[in-house]
């Protein structure tokens, strides 16, 4: 009962589906096609696994275990994905972070990723950023990262995003304690002008 080569190690189908579980366990049941391999699967036991519908083809080398799609979802499923698109190099930020973070009223129609410099992938479905974020700018949720509260309503700002939608995000964000004014708008200043101008508009609008 023999499974798969997987990084030249032959190991039990039991112990690969286990230990493939347990990655995909964190990520919302979502998996790539090397973190496969590191299991136990080979790319040939993949392809089995896609055809018979044991496992979901999300994209291109990316994967799901069926089980994982029939749960209640938290709503933020569609970020884990997209992570993993990114192998992890993405960090989801901008209006999509308000949105996670649960601020104002912000419902992108495409997601917003934070991603290097040097980042080449592309997709229609997601609006991609390039900057160089620091360990402070980011928070880790299950399977994805996303920029903190602080970060997100200043690059919204910065970026030029609906004001209104800034404005209301501020608000709340102020109102809970997220954030306070004298740091949000010392965080505006660093980033320039546009985004010390959003921010103070915002809190002009609280007046």
């Amino acid at each position: 009962m023999c499974a798969c080569y997987g990084g030249g190690v032959l190991r039990d189908r039991t112990d690969s589906r286990a230990a493939l579980w347990r990655t995909a366990a964190g990520q919302r049941g979502y998996f790539t096609a090397a973190q496969a391999v590191d299991a136990g699967y080979s790319y040939q036991a993949q392809r089995y696994h896609a055809q018979h519908g044991n496992w979901l083809v999300i994209d291109r080398a990316l994967y799901r275990f069926r089980e994982f799609s029939d749960l209640p979802g938290e709503g933020d499923e569609q970020l884990v994905r997209w992570s993993l698109w990114s192998k992890g190099r993405a960090v989801v930020s901008h209006t999509t972070a308000l949105a996670a973070h649960d601020l104002g009223t912000a419902n992108p129609s495409r997601i917003h990723l934070t991603v290097p410099r040097g980042f080449r992938q592309k997709s229609d479905a997601v609006i991609l950023h390039r900057a160089e974020l620091t360990e402070s700018d980011v928070e880790e949720r299950m399977g994805y990262r996303v920029t903190t509260p602080l970060r997100a309503l200043t690059e919204c700002a910065e970026d030029g995003e609906d004001q209104d939608i800034l404005d209301g995000a501020v608000t709340e964000a102020l109102a809970q304690g997220i954030v306070s004014r004298r740091r949000l708008l010392h965080a505006a200043q660093t980033l320039g002008p546009r985004a010390e101008l959003g921010v103070e508009r915002a809190l002009g609008a609280m007046s």
